[in-house]
């Protein structure tokens, strides 16, 4: 009844749905459904709660089968951030009242959303425990499992409202991207990157050098105009 009860806001949106049509969708009389939800937005909740209590469960079981497969820690972590955020996304993507129902989401449900980010984190955290178990990562002294799957979670969140909007079959792609970034970084000190170069001979390895470089450059090009 529960996926009926989420086909329906889906379908419909919030503001249009009645108690009524509701009832008709999930193929139930009105005193039915009434048995079940007190209002409209007791049914609107208690689906968002449901659909999250899916979500989690679904991302631990993904979880398990990728590291089953020999899946990496980012293919790991990518399989449950896409079954516990993903699969929602995918699925507003195709309602004409997406932006309706997010609205009314957070309007309505940020008790339910808040409590299933601590469950889900929580979760989120004894994964990165076990990873770490498997030598799978290294977390850096200062960093727990806790900040990391906060860290990581927040990510999806961010990935998840991109501007300007992306399709939402490319999630999993920019997921990875994104946990690849927050766990092995994208950027290092400039002064450790220049040595690096040096140490190549491909590159100054300071500002001094580079304006040297720059220099004789626009001293060979001047003698080559004559």
């Amino acid at each position: 009844m529960m996926q009926r009860v989420r086909l329906a806001f889906l379908n419909f949106g919030y503001g249009q749905l009645t108690m009524g049509g509701l009832a008709k969708a999930c193929d139930l009389t009105a005193r039915a459904l009434y048995y079940h939800f007190k209002s409209k937005e007791d049914a609107f909740r208690e689906s968002i709660r449901w659909n999250h209590i899916g979500e989690i469960q679904r991302g631990w079981d993904a979880g398990r089968r990728k590291l089953a497969r020999g899946g990496s820690a980012v293919e790991v972590i990518v399989a449950i951030l896409d079954a516990r955020f993903g699969e929602t996304r995918r699925d507003l993507a195709l309602s004409p009242h997406a932006s309706e129902l997010n609205f009314e989401a957070f309007h309505r449900c940020m008790d339910i959303i808040a409590q299933s980010a601590v469950v889900f984190q929580a979760g989120l955290a004894e994964v990165l425990a076990d990873l770490e178990k498997r030598h799978l990562i290294q977390l850096r002294p200062n960093q727990t499992p806790a900040d990391a799957a906060q860290l990581l979670a927040d990510g999806a969140r961010g990935v998840n409202q991109t501007l300007p909007n992306l399709p939402a079959a490319t999630l999993p792609e920019r997921y990875a991207r994104m946990c690849d970034a927050l766990l092995y970084g994208i950027t290092e000190p400039a002064a450790k990157a220049s040595r690096q170069a040096a140490a190549r001979g491909d590159a100054p390895t300071d500002r001094a050098s580079a304006e040297s470089l720059l220099t004789s450059e626009k001293r060979a090009s001047a003698d080559g105009r004559r």
